[in-house]
C-alpha cells in the first residue's frame, strides 16, 4: 500500500528519510529500502492525479535507461504503483545536482574540464545506443560533491528513434526546457530532431556553466523561441575574461543554428576540449587551433540545408 498520509509521503518497503526537489510537476526523495538497507532516490508525480502525458513520460524514462548499461547515468531499479500513478526508485550515489553545487558561481578551467569529459563520455555511450536525451541541462546533471562523480538523469523525454519531427505547437506546450532547447526542438525550423540536439543543449549548459548566466534570457517564451532560432549567442569569454579564447569558440560551435555546423560527435569535441587545456597550459588563452579536426559522425546524416537560395532565405531571416 502507497500512500499520503497527512501530506507525509509513504512507500511500502522504502523508508523516506529527506525530500531533496519539489517541482511544479515532480518531486525527489532520499530513501532506503527496507530489505536490504540500500539507499535509493524516489521519484514521484506531484499532481493526486496525473494525465496521460505525464504517465506515459514517466514510463519512458524507466523504460529507456533501464536498458543502458552506462556507467555514466542513473541507474533505475524498479517502476512501482503510487496513489494514481508511478514511484520511479532509482540509485543513489550521493550526488547533488550542478546548479545547486554551483550555486550560481562560474567554474574555472580545470573544475569544468573534468566535469565536461565525464558528461561527453556518457553522452558518445548513449549516442552510440541511438538514444538521445532530449533534455540536457545543470537541473539533469548530478555531480557528487567529494569524488567529482557525474552522472545523467531524467530520460522522460528521451528518443530511441535516430530522427524526429516537432510540430509547431505553444512554447508552453514544448518538450524539454525553454532556456536549453534547441532550434529544431521548438518545431519552428523545419528540421528533424536527432542527436545532434543534445550537442546544442549541452552549449547553453557549458554557456551558464563557465559564465554564470544563460545566453538567451527572457520572460517571454517566444522571445525565447526567436532567439534560439535567429539570435547569435555571446561569447562566453566576454563574462569570464579568465578563460581561453578557444573555448569560447568551441561553446559558440556548440550553439550553432543548424545542426550540421556544430560537433558530429562527443568524441571530436572531447578532443578539442582537451587541446584547449593543453594549448592554454602551455601558451595562455590567445592560442587558436581548427577545430573539429578529429570530429567525424559515425552515421550518415543528409544536410537539411537550402541551396542555391542564400539571397531569399536572407531576407527572409532578416524579417
Amino acid at each position: 500500500m502507497s500512500a499520503k498520509v497527512d501530506g507525509t509521503v509513504r512507500l511500502a518497503g522504502y523508508q523516506i528519510l529527506e525530500q531533496l526537489y519539489s517541482g511544479s510537476r515532480t518531486q525527489v526523495y532520499r530513501a532506503v529500502r527496507e530489505c536490504d538497507r540500500l539507499p535509493v532516490v524516489i521519484k514521484l508525480l506531484k499532481r493526486e492525479y496525473p494525465n496521460f502525458s505525464e504517465l506515459v513520460q514517466f514510463r519512458n524514462q524507466y523504460a529507456i535507461a533501464k536498458n543502458l548499461d552506462i556507467p555514466g547515468i542513473i541507474k533505475p531499479y524498479s517502476l512501482e504503483a503510487y496513489d494514481n500513478g508511478y514511484a520511479l526508485v532509482m540509485e543513489d550515489f550521493g550526488g547533488i545536482c550542478l546548479r545547486q553545487f554551483t550555486q550560481g558561481k562560474t567554474l574555472t578551467l580545470e573544475q569544468f574540464l573534468p566535469i565536461a569529459l565525464q558528461l561527453l563520455d556518457t553522452l558518445h555511450q548513449l549516442h552510440q545506443q541511438r538514444v538521445i536525451h532530449k533534455d540536457i541541462k545543470p537541473a539533469n546533471i548530478l555531480i557528487h560533491p567529494d569524488t567529482k562523480q557525474i552522472k545523467l538523469i531524467d530520460f522522460s523525454i528521451a528518443s530511441l528513434l535516430p530522427r524526429e519531427t516537432q510540430e509547431i505547437q505553444s512554447p508552453n506546450g514544448l518538450e524539454g526546457t525553454l532556456v536549453y532547447l534547441s532550434p529544431e526542438q521548438t518545431g519552428r525550423m523545419n528540421r528533424g530532431i536527432d542527436y545532434r540536439s543534445d550537442f546544442y543543449s549541452l552549449g547553453v549548459t557549458f554557456f551558464e556553466l563557465l559564465s554564470g548566466q544563460l545566453p538567451f534570457e527572457s520572460d517571454e517564451p517566444m522571445e525565447l523561441v526567436h532567439c534560439h532560432i535567429a539570435k547569435l549567442p555571446p561569447i562566453v569569454c566576454d563574462f569570464n575574461p579568465d578563460l581561453p579564447l578557444m573555448l569560447g569558440e568551441i561553446v559558440r560551435k556548440l550553439m550553432a543554428k543548424n545542426a550540421e555546423d556544430r560537433y558530429q560527435s562527443a568524441l571530436g569535441l572531447k578532443h578539442d576540449l582537451v587541446i584547449c587545456l593543453e594549448q592554454w597550459q602551455e601558451t595562455g588563452k590567445h592560442t587558436w587551433f581548427d577545430l573539429g579536426q578529429r570530429d567525424i559522425s559515425d552515421r550518415f546524416l543528409i544536410r537539411e540545408k537550402l541551396y542555391g537560395r542564400e539571397s531569399e532565405v536572407q531576407t527572409l531571416l532578416e524579417a
